[in-house]
């Protein structure tokens, strides 16, 4: 809760934060196999605990805790019950200029399953506990080195299954959202600072804060919360339908996949450029409208009309949330993928009219057709496709459905529901606040509503935040990050 001070300055009481004062160790690479494993130790007695297994080649200890900076040291591991020495970089980071704002050392090694567990478990012997989901975040944001919206971009660049899923975790991740809201709350804070000296005041002859003033300064900042809110409402698709664009060579197959997949009746023919404008139909996928849209098929421009229709399927391509590329014969120029990549989506590879191969060829891929599962998710492989085929659509259209479900639940929703509800409230308590400031309304009254716009900022970007509140944000962490 808020506690005012004298003139006005808000102070925020921290609620019971979790103890943070010992040091954790995870893994923070991936499970399994690999070339390399790291795991990672913050704490006060972080360089005690690696002391414990490590042996620095070249440099002393003593050194390094002196230096009290970043720090690459070549070195070895000793671990319990294994014979031979590990060779392992240790990357030291000096408090508080580390991502948790306490000294932390992260081990790189070979990434071999028994010896982490073996290494990791070392390290518990020598002092150090197990780190709870999200708790190096977790530190870093009880540290200042993270607010709220930029700890809960850190999961969600670890969850995201697209460009611009990824795109828009690390806008947030850089302070895309919260940085011009703690501008806004630092005004608001001067604002509402002049307003109670005016209280405390009332008595003598000065002037804090004029009229004028106080509107121009609520008003700059609704018209910041609105640009917010606009922001936050583009990194989602939610209120407009998912579109999909099905583009490729002309006579790909294009049309008679629009058809049906959206139960329309485009134009079909052998002969290509049929397609000379696009089409579009409003479907549902998985409970969701999507929108899909039939392209001219890509050629040369012979007059100005064809030139067009290309301009307008190239600006369909590039504003579809998911492209489908056809391509009859499976070939896929990697010029076009580099330039469909490139404009940021998914998109997915179809092979289509794979009823139209040779008998031999036509047998393998019917059989793999009628059993191919849903592609899985990320890199997604070539999607074998036929509109005559018996269950020649039903991968393409599982695919579909989990692209379009993706998309209506990025990795970033849980921050953008939580952020969009502060932001919306604090704009009703500004708007307010204007109104109250218009109408010459008591001062109180309008300290009052500036305080209760504050404390949703604060709450938004984690100055006030209650234990609750980080068990939910953090519990949806992976341990080690």
């Amino acid at each position: 809760m808020p506690v005012y001070g004298l003139g006005g300055e808000m102070a925020f009481e921290k609620v019971a934060a979790p103890h943070n004062d010992d040091t954790i160790v995870a893994v923070s690479s991936a499970s399994g196999p690999a070339w390399r494993a790291i795991v990672r130790v913050s704490g006060p007695d972080a360089q005690r605990v690696v002391q414990a297994v490590f042996t620095a080649a070249d440099e002393p200890w003593p050194q390094l805790a002196a230096a009290r900076r970043r720090r690459l040291i070549r070195g070895r591991l000793r671990l319990s019950g294994v014979h031979a020495p590990l060779p392992a970089l240790l990357f030291f980071f000096a408090q508080p200029h580390s991502y948790t704002g306490q000294d932390v050392a992260e081990i790189h090694t070979l990434g071999s399953p028994p010896l982490v567990e073996r290494l990791v478990a070392d390290l518990l012997a020598a002092g150090a506990r197990p780190a709870r989901p999200g708790e190096f975040t977790l530190r870093a944001f009880l540290a200042g080195k993270k607010n709220l919206p930029q700890a809960e971009a850190v999961q969600a660049v670890i969850e995201a299954e697209t460009d611009a899923d990824l795109q828009a975790a690390l806008a947030q991740l850089a302070g895309g959202v919260s940085e011009p809201l703690e501008a806004l709350r630092d005004d608001l804070l001067n604002l509402l600072a002049d307003i109670e000296a005016a209280l405390d005041f009332v008595d003598e002859d000065i002037t804090f804060v004029g009229k004028s003033d106080t509107l121009q300064r609520i008003r700059a900042g609704i018209e910041q919360l609105e640009s917010v809110e606009k922001q936050l409402d583009t990194r989602t698709v939610s209120g407009r339908p998912v579109r999909i664009a099905l583009v490729g060579l002309p006579n790909a197959g294009k049309s008679s996949l629009f058809n049906a997949l959206a139960g329309a009746t485009a134009l079909v023919s052998p002969l290509p450029g049929t397609t000379r404008d696009y089409l579009t139909k409003s479907v549902t996928m998985a409970g969701v409208p999507v929108e899909l849209i039939d392209t001219a098929g890509w050629q040369a421009a012979t007059d100005t009309i064809e030139e067009q229709s290309q301009q307008l399927g190239r600006e369909q391509a590039l504003q579809a949330d998911i492209v489908v590329w056809c391509d009859e014969h499976g070939q896929f120029q990697p010029a076009a993928e580099c330039l469909l990549h490139r404009r940021g989506g998914k998109v997915l590879k179809v092979r289509t009219k794979v009823d139209l191969a040779n008998e031999k060829t036509a047998r393998e891929l019917s059989a793999l057709v009628s059993s191919a599962p849903a592609p899985p998710r990320g890199p997604l492989p070539v999607i074998p496709c036929s509109t005559r085929m018996p269950h020649g659509l039903e991968a393409l259209q599982a695919a579909l459905r989990e692209e379009v479900i993706a998309l209506t639940r990025p990795s970033l929703a849980p921050s953008q529901s939580r952020c969009r509800h502060h932001v919306q409230a604090c704009l009703a308590q500004l708007r307010e606040a204007y109104e109250l400031a218009t109408t010459d309304q008591p001062p109180e009254l309008l300290a009052w509503t500036l305080r209760e716009a504050l404390e949703e900022l604060g709450e938004m970007t984690g100055a006030v935040y209650t234990t609750d509140l980080l068990d939910r944000i953090f519990s949806r962490f992976c341990i080690g990050k």
